[in-house]
């Protein structure tokens, strides 16, 4: 018998001790809300192994870490440094965000049918002659994709969201800078789906034309597109950028301690 169906209460849990931590700016809540997030991240390489994606599986394990080492920079700080209660918050938001996107079927599905749709009408609208073989499956030549959660970028739009409306500013440059920066991913993003079929379905490199597209390429151009966007995020909200120097330095300085 497994213990899979405890880690969604796990993370639940968490993630509303360190919504309610940096709401109510009480700092004890928010070490039980690190701990137990990153013992949910610790139960995920198994899954990642069993698929052998052992990419998610060195990350799930790094961002486990990462929790305990919060928690434990919270026991010793408090919300006196200004970064730990804002790396809380920001916690809490993007994986408020995200997970019910990870978790709940129907939204799943949704967002997935949308993406799928929207990037096949936007391929016919340069005459390109996609089309819907399923609700998530794009075809071309011949050849068809199968658009999962990671094709539609909400990863990383609930991770700008997280550090964005977190962070201490005006709420309309919050939301401003929120509205310009998912704007911009998700756009990219369609983009990206529509290279990656048109790439695979015309051969644009060999026989390993879908992994270089989408493994490669494509995975290099969505780094660049987000420290692009990152860049302007930085330009709209200085804020944020002062508040992650100050939790880099937090983690160095307690970096240093345990050496």
């Amino acid at each position: 018998m497994t213990l899979d169906w405890l880690f969604p209460y796990l993370l639940w849990i968490s993630l509303l001790l360190l919504l309610a931590s940096a709401l109510m700016r009480k700092s004890f809540l928010a070490v039980p809300g690190w701990v137990l997030l990153g013992m949910f991240w610790l139960g995920k390489p198994s899954h990642y192994l069993a698929i052998e994606d052992y990419f998610n599986v060195v990350l799930a394990l790094a961002a486990g870490v990462l929790c305990f080492y919060m928690a434990w920079i919270v026991v010793r700080k408090g919300f006196s440094s200004r970064a730990c209660y804002w790396a809380s918050y920001a916690a809490a938001v993007c994986g408020i965000i995200y997970f019910p996107f990870a978790l709940v079927e129907p939204l799943k599905v949704g967002l997935i049918g949308i993406t799928a749709q929207l990037t096949a009408s936007t391929l016919q609208l340069f005459d390109v002659p996609a089309t819907m073989e399923n609700w998530n499956i794009l075809a071309l030549n011949g050849r068809s994709v199968e658009i999962i959660l990671a094709c539609t970028a909400i990863e990383s739009i609930a991770l700008f969201a997280g550090v964005i409306l977190s962070v201490q500013a005006p709420l309309r440059r919050r939301l401003t800078t929120l509205a310009i920066s998912t704007v911009a991913i998700y756009i990219l993003n369609i983009i990206r789906n529509g290279f990656v079929l048109m790439a695979y379905a015309g051969s644009w490199f060999g026989s390993d034309s879908f992994d270089i597209a989408h493994n490669l390429i494509a995975k290099l151009g969505s780094t660049v597109a987000l420290l692009a966007i990152s860049y302007f995020v930085f330009l709209l909200l200085p804020e944020l950028l002062m508040v992650l120097d100050e939790l880099a330095a937090e983690i160095k300085h307690h970096g240093g301690d345990i050496a």
